[in-house]
Parts: structure tokens; C-alpha cells; sequence
């Protein structure tokens, strides 16, 4: 497995795979930007809506802090937790003391959130394959990646590195398969299996054929976990959206134009499932 180095955002593009804190990663340290599977997601379902993302990054939300913190305690590398035991985070003391710690790079938790996310660690370690695959010392965490293909320079962060595989650990509502299966489809979990796999491949992190398996972990008690790999057509379906992607992506950074879903008049139907019902019912 290639080492991790530190760089600072004023060091040459080089590619390869970087122990940099998360902040410098969502910035994009790359001279002329680079893109991410979140963005290559955003670009295969519209440009425009890419483009205003890129100009108005998303404002922090401390809703994510609980993921964070989250990642922070199953993967062993994060920010600096502190729990904040007061019943009323609304007083101008608290709030300060919160603003404080958030400044500082930390993440603020309640008490009950801490015990929440405490309990999901020991929950996930009692899961065979689950605790098999975050072993500690079987991998390295939260390491950022960069590589130059077909000029376009790209980038990735991954949950865990292992040295034939790749592990990303998620929260969700449910982890029943059925579940599963529309999330992946939801939130393009099959683009982002394929845009890490093909970075890690390129720099030599992991062979061809090594596997990406993502952890899925429900967030209310009993805390389940599912861990789960994609099949084959899921995959190639994850890869031809990303290809569409970069396409556009060229594109539009060539010609500066990055469309939305239409600039004519879009001709809409009824679902499929719709016209089978209304045949069905009349016919």
C-alpha cells in the first residue's frame, strides 16, 4: 500500500494519496479544481445544478456533525469530539462555548448523542464481517486521493483503505436489503463505487479486481449493520453515468456553458406504470 504524506494546499498537484484533514480536502487544494464523485453525481444528473454548487459551496450544517463524529469514533480518525452536557444549548453561554469548539476544528455533541454513537461503535463491533474489515491497523483512514486522467484532474476520500479493498461506512434509516437497493439508486452510491475503485486502481492502492464494500448501519437501536457490495450491472451502470460525467465536464469547462435538464419545451408523459394501470382498468 502506498504511504500517506502531508502536503498543504499551496504544494504542485501531484498525484497520489494524501493524509490532509477534511476541510483542506472539500476545498479542493487542485490549481483549477479537480472533481469528486459527489460532483461527477451532480454533473450526470445536470450541469447547471453542478455549476451553482461550485460557485455556492453548501453553508455548514450542523446536522452533519452527528456522521462525522460518527466516522470519528468507528474509523478512529477525525476531528477532536466534546461533549457539551447542557440541557439548553440556546443560551448565549452555550452557544458561545459551541461556536468556540466548531472554530477550533472540533465538533460539539450532547451528551446523548455521544452515547448514541458510542453505542453504534460497540453494536458494529459485535457484527462478524463488519468488525473483520475495520481490524485496527488492517487499513488506513480517511485518505485523500488525486489523480490526472485524460486531463481532467479528480479526486476521492475514502472511509478505509485496505490493501485489496476499499470500505465506506454510512449511517442510514434501514439496512434491509429492500432498502438498500433504492438508496444506492437515490444517493448514486453505484457512481461512487466506481469513481473511487478507478482512482484507487490508477494509483496502485488496490488491484483490478479488488472489491469496494460499503458498511450500512441504521442510527436508532439496535443499531443494524449490513455490509454490502455491489453486483455487476450496478457497477456499469455506476461507470457510464461517471463517463457521462467527465464528458460533460469537459465540455462545459471548454465551452463555459453547462446546461440544465432542457432549454426548449419538454414534452412529458405519464409513468409507464400509469398507462398499464389506466389500459388495464379500461380496456
Amino acid at each position: 500500500m502506498t504511504a500517506a504524506v502531508e502536503v498543504e494546499a499551496s504544494a504542485e498537484a501531484q498525484p497520489g494519496m494524501y493524509d490532509i484533514p477534511a476541510d483542506l480536502y472539500h476545498s479542493d487544494p487542485i490549481p483549477g479544481g479537480s472533481l469528486s464523485s459527489t460532483g461527477a453525481r451532480r454533473l450526470a444528473d445536470c450541469p447547471a445544478r453542478f455549476k451553482y454548487f461550485l460557485d455556492n459551496p453548501e453553508p455548514y450544517k450542523p446536522e452533519f456533525e452527528f456522521g462525522t463524529a460518527a466516522h470519528t469514533v468507528i474509523l478512529g480518525n477525525g476531528p477532536e469530539l466534546v461533549v457539551v452536557d447542557e440541557k439548553r444549548w440556546d443560551t448565549n453561554e452555550t452557544k458561545a462555548r459551541v461556536a468556540a469548539i466548531r472554530a477550533s476544528g472540533g465538533v460539539p455533541l450532547k451528551a446523548e448523542a455521544r452515547q448514541r454513537i458510542d453505542d453504534m461503535a460497540e453494536a458494529l463491533a459485535r457484527h462478524p464481517e463488519a468488525s473483520y474489515l475495520l481490524i485496527p491497523g488492517s487499513g488506513l483512514a480517511e485518505q485523500s486521493i488525486f489523480w490526472e486522467e485524460h486531463g481532467i484532474w479528480r479526486r476521492s476520500r475514502i472511509d478505509w483503505l485496505r490493501p485489496e479493498e476499499l470500505v465506506d461506512y454510512k449511517s442510514a434509516r434501514s439496512v434491509h436489503p429492500d432498502y438498500l437497493q433504492k438508496a444506492v439508486n437515490e444517493y448514486g452510491y453505484h457512481q461512487q463505487d466506481d469513481f473511487y475503485r478507478r482512482g484507487a486502481v490508477h494509483l496502485g492502492l488496490i488491484p483490478a479486481s479488488g472489491s469496494f464494500k460499503f458498511i450500512f448501519q441504521e442510527k436508532q437501536p439496535p443499531y443494524l449493520v449490513t455490509v454490502a457490495e455491489l453486483d455487476f450491472p450496478a457497477r456499469v451502470i455506476g461507470g457510464e453515468l461517471n463517463d457521462r460525467a467527465l464528458h460533460a465536464y469537459a465540455e462545459c469547462r471548454a465551452t463555459g456553458y453547462w446546461p440544465a435538464y432542457s432549454d426548449g419545451t419538454a414534452y412529458i408523459s405519464l409513468p409507464k406504470w400509469v398507462e398499464r394501470k389506466y389500459e388495464e382498468e379500461n380496456s
